[in-house]
């Protein structure tokens, strides 16, 4: 898992005990099977070779056999896979290790927050309309729940909630509307609570009292 925008650590996991020189290795990392990602031959970094958005976005740490990914974005997300092969005196090159790693972006909602749709002063007798904002995030949410707590008493409920992605930075925004007679009887504060995926936990609202 990577923050978006940030350097991705890719790991090759090559013990390398027998200590060869990199002068007699060819050392590659590709992605989703079709797109070279990164290149050394025989101690030289190639570019020939190389898919377009990966130019001038690698590094290789030859010490820890790790490669690093600057300015990681959503589309960088799949299976990476470090390839090494070995020049063989008398035989052709021969794979000696192969490894790989799966990469996940994450990129941090805005706190939700709040609105009130309704215009005028609530009525007893009326409802109260509102919605709950959070932007910016990935990846997908898992849901958004309504807190309303009143006499140390909280009911939670599960809301429909609307997903949108933006066509160009793949970030998600999301919004749910909550309908509820006014709360008549005591003080009633109300929170929204947004769910993320892959155990990132969740974000909550400042409440709203009413």
């Amino acid at each position: 898992k990577a923050f978006l925008h940030h350097t991705v650590h890719l790991s090759c996991y090559f013990p390398n005990s027998q200590k060869i020189d990199l002068k007699n290795l060819i050392l590659f990392w590709q992605k989703d099977t079709n797109k070279v990602v990164h290149e050394v031959y025989y101690g030289q970094v190639k570019h020939e070779n190389l898919s377009p958005e990966y130019i001038n976005r690698t590094k290789l740490d030859t010490g820890k056999w790790t490669l690093q990914l600057l300015n990681a974005g959503v589309e960088d997300e799949g299976r990476y896979e470090c390839i090494i092969m070995q020049k063989k005196p008398e035989r052709p090159k021969e794979i000696i290790h192969q490894s790989e790693c799966s990469l996940h972006i994450i990129a941090n909602y805005s706190q939700p927050e709040i609105a009130e749709l309704h215009s005028g002063e609530l009525k007893p007798n009326g409802y109260l309309n509102l919605s709950c904002s959070s932007s910016g995030g990935y990846p997908e949410p898992k849901e958004m729940t309504w807190l309303i707590s009143h006499e140390n008493i909280t009911h939670s409920s599960t809301a429909h909630m609307d997903v949108s992605q933006d066509a160009v930075t793949k970030l998600y925004n999301v919004t749910s509307k909550l309908n509820i007679p006014v709360p008549t009887k005591s003080r009633t504060n109300i929170s929204c609570l947004l769910h993320l995926k892959e155990q990132l936990g969740s974000l909550v609202s400042v409440p709203l009292g009413i």
